[in-house]
């Protein structure tokens, strides 16, 4: 008589043997400890609406977690479910009130590391004071000092969107993928703008003209470059422009004139160059925009007096309308009414920073959805697969 294999049903699936059914089990244990969780760090309800659509696009619930300030204004974070073993991805847009929002980070990303989370991975669309990522007089690098705090806190990657420098990312101990916003905002080009064909790419300072270049070159489009200042800009604070400083009567060697007594000349007979001080000339356009759409791009639309300055150039040469492409739209201060009461046709910013209030204000601002890159990223990240697809057709500069 022969023997007859004996199946083991568990769960309405069938083994041959209890050796399998022990290896299903295990692999069932293990899919469940390399699972993932995405959590939302914001204690505002405007600023998860990112994380809703992120997670609704994964086909996963929002984390259980409750941020909160005290009546002290301290933060603090409750995880009110399991984390050991897991991948955890922080979802934090910033809002206007910035450090809030990072002590919400920190303190969510210690408490995940506390709780034996296997890797907490930080999405942070819009990567704060990434303005300050360059030594200034007698300031700091806060980006660099931001970095180190997030390492700190346990962080283990970081998933963000085009950081103001991209050498911003040699600033951590740990990996960061810094995705494109490009690919939507060229799309929304070709689709929403109209006769986009008869447009050119406009770079508002001569440090922008890599990015607008690589705009121009995917749509095949012209270039234009404008040169020069209304005022002081962001890239000149403190730069040293209005060196030497004034000279006082020294008795020291004639050909050296330095300010301070106590800093002349140690040894007679130096004589330094005359320093001149650094001067930008009256904004000036080198391209052709007349008859033309003026597509200027950019990185971060904060302060927009500089984007209204342009403007009006550009309408004096020519230009018959403007458009504003950026990837973060932080539209500070005043932004909505400067530029409703501007020459500029629409701005057009991504929803890594919450401005649904400044569009109110102004309709001429409009959203690209960017959830689909994060939550792909996400999807990736977790599963080990490669991120080289999300940056295809990507060029370096841009």
């Amino acid at each position: 008589m022969s023997k007859r294999r004996l199946l083991v049903p568990y769960k309405s699936v069938l083994f041959h043997s209890r050796a399998q059914r022990g290896s299903y089990e295990n692999s069932r244990m293990n899919v469940g400890k390399s699972g993932y969780r995405v959590f939302s760090a914001n204690s505002t309800a405007a600023c998860t609406e990112l994380s809703k659509k992120i997670t609704e696009r994964l086909g996963v619930e929002l984390g259980k977690a409750v941020v909160y300030q005290e009546p002290n204004r301290e933060t603090r974070v409750e995880i009110n479910e399991s984390v050991r073993g897991q991948d955890i991805f922080i979802i934090q847009t910033i809002p206007r009130d910035v450090n809030t929002a990072i002590m919400e980070l920190l303190v969510m990303a210690y408490a995940l590391k506390t709780s034996c989370a296997k890797n907490i991975i930080g999405v942070i669309p819009y990567f704060p004071y990434s303005k300050q990522c360059k030594m200034r007089k007698r300031g700091s690098i806060v980006c660099k000092l931001l970095a180190s705090m997030l390492a700190k806190a346990g962080l283990t990657h970081i998933i963000t969107m085009d950081l103001h420098q991209k050498e911003i990312q040699g600033f951590f101990s740990f990996p960061v993928d810094n995705l494109r916003a490009s690919p939507f905002l060229l799309q929304y080009i070709q689709e929403e703008v109209p006769d986009y064909r008869n447009a050119i790419i406009v770079a508002k300072s001569p440090s922008a003209a890599k990015r607008a270049q690589s705009y121009a070159e995917r749509l095949r489009l012209g270039l234009a470059v404008m040169h020069g200042e209304a005022q002081c800009s962001e890239s000149d604070m403190a730069d040293g422009r209005h060196s030497p400083p004034s000279v006082r009567n020294t008795t020291g060697h004639p050909g050296l004139e330095l300010p301070l007594g106590k800093h002349r000349a140690p040894f007679p007979g130096i004589e330094l160059p005359r320093m001149m001080a650094k001067e930008k000339p009256p904004i000036t356009v080198v391209g052709d925009v007349g008859g033309r759409i003026a597509i200027i791009v950019d990185d971060i639309v904060d302060d927009v007096e500089d984007f209204v300055a342009a403007a009006e150039i550009l309408k004096e040469r020519g230009a018959y309308k403007i458009y504003i492409m950026a990837t973060h739209g932080l539209l500070s201060g005043d932004a909505p009414r400067l530029i409703e009461e501007s020459a500029i046709d629409e701005v057009v910013v991504t929803n890594t920073v919450p401005h649904e209030v400044q569009k109110l204000q102004c309709p001429k601002i409009k959203t690209v959805d960017v959830s689909m890159i994060l939550a792909e990223a996400i999807r990736r990240i977790h599963n080990g697969e490669s991120m080289a697809y999300l940056f295809r057709n990507i060029t370096v500069d841009d």
